[in-house]
C-alpha cells in the first residue's frame, strides 16, 4: 500500500493486546502510522502522546524509522513520511493501486462520479483506490484503506463472486457470477447504489473490483457499461 493507504489505516495504541516480544515493533508501527496520517508532520512529543510512550522511547522509534528512510526529520523539527514508504507501497500486490489508477481517473470523469478499486482481504472489503471526479462540484468520497464487510454492498458482492462457491454465500453472489455485475442499493451507506464489477485475476492474486457510488440509480446504472469495458481493461493489465 502506498502513504495515503497507511494514512487510512485504523492507528493502533502501541500496547493494546501486544505480546510481549512484539511490542517494541508495535510501537514503531503506530509511530509510523500517526506520521503517516499527518501531511504537517508531527513533534516528538505528539508523536510519544498518540503512540503512548515516553518522549525518549519515541525518539528511539523515529529514529529507527529514519534509519529506514520511512520517516523524515524536516528543519521544523516535525517527522513526516519519508521515500522509504513509497518503495513499501509499490510492492503492495504488485502494484496494482498504481496500475489501475490511469482507467479509474477516466471512468470517473467520464461518468461524474466516485469510482474506487476494492480487494479482498479475509473477510473483509479493503479499497486500495478511490477517484472523485475532477470537474463536479459535488462528490461522494470514502477514505481508501477503509474496510467493510465481505459479505454487504456491491463490492463485497462482487468480490465473493471473483471467489469459489460455497455453500453460505448469497444468493446474490452466484447472480453477480453469472452477470458480471451487480447494484445494491443501502447496504453501506444508506441511500446510497452502487454498481460493482468483478476484476479478472489469474491466482494468487486477490479478487479485485471497481465500485461505482451514486445518490442516482439513474447514473449507476447508466455506467454500468463504462465500468464493464474498464474492468476488462484492468483485466488484460493485470493479467
Amino acid at each position: 500500500m502506498d502513504v495515503k493507504e497507511f494514512a487510512q489505516m485504523p492507528t493502533a495504541t502501541a500496547d493494546n493486546g501486544v505480546a510481549p516480544g512484539s511490542q517494541t515493533l508495535a510501537r514503531g508501527l503506530a509511530a509510523l502510522q500517526a506520521v503517516a496520517a499527518t501531511p504537517d508532520g508531527l513533534t516528538i512529543a505528539q508523536i510519544a502522546d498518540r503512540v503512548g510512550v515516553h518522549r525518549t522511547i519515541a525518539y528511539r522509534l523515529l529514529n529507527t524509522l529514519t534509519s529506514f528512510r520511512l520517516v523524515a526529520r524536516g528543519e521544523d523539527s516535525r517527522y513526516r513520511s519519508a521515500a522509504g514508504l513509497a518503495v513499501l507501497g509499490a510492492s503492495f500486490d504488485n502494484n496494482v493501486r498504481q496500475l489501475s489508477l490511469p482507467i479509474l481517473r477516466t471512468l470517473a470523469d467520464e461518468l461524474g462520479s466516485t469510482v474506487s478499486l476494492l480487494v479482498a482481504e479475509g473477510d473483509q472489503q479493503v479499497a486500495v483506490a478511490v477517484i472523485v471526479p475532477t470537474q463536479v462540484g459535488y462528490q461522494l468520497a470514502f477514505h481508501e484503506g477503509s474496510r467493510h464487510p465481505l459479505n454487504r454492498g456491491a463490492a463485497g458482492i462482487a468480490l465473493s463472486a471473483g471467489m469459489p462457491a460455497h455453500a453460505d454465500e448469497r444468493e446474490i453472489v452466484g447472480q453477480t457470477r453469472k452477470l458480471g455485475w451487480v447494484v445494491t442499493h443501502g447496504e453501506i451507506e444508506p441511500g446510497l447504489y452502487g454498481l460493482a464489477v468483478p476484476v479478472r485475476r489469474r491466482p494468487p492474486a486477490p479478487a479485485t473490483c471497481i465500485n461505482l457510488i451514486s445518490h442516482r440509480e439513474d447514473v449507476v446504472l447508466g455506467g454500468r457499461d463504462a465500468v464493464l469495458a474498464a474492468a476488462d481493461r484492468l483485466s488484460e493489465i493485470l493479467s
